[in-house]
């Protein structure tokens, strides 16, 4: 079965994403259920991941009654304020749902870089770890470092990184690049992690195309493996630069080199194994 790892379905009028731009008539908009599944059938992808996109508790009680509503949705990662030890018992709730699957802290808008390795918010990596919960990393190219010290330090918490931690594709300078990889490999090599080959279209500038991708893609598929790479689509977000469609069909060029099995492993196996749907 081919899986979507990623992707999100939010209602703006709820008024809890503040990240998004109001003016931005693509993203500002609902996104339910019926906005997708029509897409999904045509690819044949038969489940999916919704992921949180508002640092609310609001926003995973909705995720989760669209999951209730929704066969193809195996799997939901929420949100919980890791600054409040007191959202333990919000946690252990949401672990009793079924398709509650993890955690994703909204780390790449946090403005301290360091925020991950503060004292008050250990006790959230730990919860996750001791509930057997997942742990979505979400960050930019400056926040490795401080990953691979929290995913060491935690060795038995399941992370995958989101979006390959976004590297600046439309930059394009080998030193970044380079700089990125090293990262990554070091993620890769030093822990156990997962990593979601999504969000690559959208850190590039427009017309983006399969040759401006493939480094960057490269460097993740050789370092995690294909059996530690699962394809995210990322929607609506990727639609900033490319539609769903077009998406998936650079993604499976990038890794027409792969065998069945390997490539069957980047498009379902590895999802199902990692959050276990």
């Amino acid at each position: 079965m081919r899986i979507d790892a990623h992707h999100h379905l939010w209602q703006p009028g709820r008024g809890d994403y503040g990240w998004m731009p109001k003016d931005n008539a693509i993203l500002n908009r609902r996104y339910g259920p019926e906005h997708l599944a029509e897409t999904l059938a045509g690819r044949g992808i038969g489940k999916t991941v919704l992921v949180q996109a508002a640092a609310t508790v609001d926003e995973t009680e909705y995720m989760l009654g669209l999951a209730d509503a929704t066969e193809w949705i195996a799997g939901v990662v929420g949100w919980v304020d890791f600054e409040d030890k007191g959202a333990r018992a919000t946690l252990e709730r949401l672990a009793g749902h079924p398709k509650f699957k993890g955690v994703r802290p909204m780390i790449q808008d946090i403005p301290d870089v360091d925020w991950m390795l503060r004292d008050e918010v250990q006790w959230g990596y730990a919860a996750v770890t001791e509930l057997g919960l997942t742990f979505d990393a979400l960050g930019y190219p400056e926040h490795l470092g401080n990953f691979l010290t929290i995913l060491t330090r935690y060795p038995e918490m399941r992370v995958v990184v989101d979006h390959c931690m976004k590297p600046r594709v439309r930059d394009g300078s080998e030193a970044h690049l380079a700089e990125w990889a090293e990262g990554m490999r070091r993620i890769a090599g030093e822990t156990g992690a997962f990593c979601k080959f999504s969000g690559l279209v959208t850190e590039a500038d427009e017309g983006v195309g399969v040759g401006d991708l493939r480094p960057y893609a490269e460097v993740v598929l050789e370092a995690f493996g294909p059996d530690r790479v699962m394809w995210g689509s990322d929607w609506p977000v990727c639609r900033l630069r490319a539609e769903y469609d077009d998406w998936l069909t650079m993604a499976e060029a990038l890794t027409e080199g792969f065998g069945a099995a390997e490539r069957a492993e980047i498009f379902g196996g590895s999802a199902a194994r990692f959050y276990g749907l």
